[in-house]
């Protein structure tokens, strides 16, 4: 068995006193703060891969927002592709419109979060897509 394994073990086994014990003689003698969830969040972090890894990942899942109508005067127009894309009626479209920033289309792919958003700003929108 590895010597990375008998630590981890070890770390496993720990009692919640011993791990806050753990805690404070990492952050007084190497100024190691664990993360959030305790001290065995910072176990991934100790190894320098598994930390890096977790913040790369791209997101899947992104949500198209009306921020508002860039020209006033396209507000009909914003108005019609709102209805298109969402199946809202007339007044229910205006109103979200109107009442922007808006969610249009929640979770979508990154592809239709952006064919969404150019449709949009053709429209006289003005749009942003954000991660879900």
């Amino acid at each position: 068995m590895s010597a990375v394994a008998e630590l981890g073990d070890k770390l496993a086994k720990l009692t919640i006193a011993e791990a806050v014990e753990l805690k404070n003689y990492l952050k007084e003698k190497y100024q190691i703060e664990p993360a959030a969830g305790g001290v065995m969040m910072a176990g991934p972090a100790a190894g320098g891969g598994g930390a890096a890894a977790a913040p790369a990942a791209e997101p899947t899942e992104f949500n198209v927002v009306l921020e508002g109508v860039a020209d006033p005067g396209k507000k009909i127009g914003v108005i019609k592709v709102v209805r298109e894309l969402t199946g809202q009626g007339l007044a229910e479209a205006k109103a979200t419109v109107e009442g922007a920033p808006k969610d249009i289309k929640t979770s979508v792919d990154k592809k239709t979060a952006e064919d969404l958003k150019k449709k949009l700003e053709e429209a006289g929108g003005k749009v942003s897509v954000k991660p879900a």
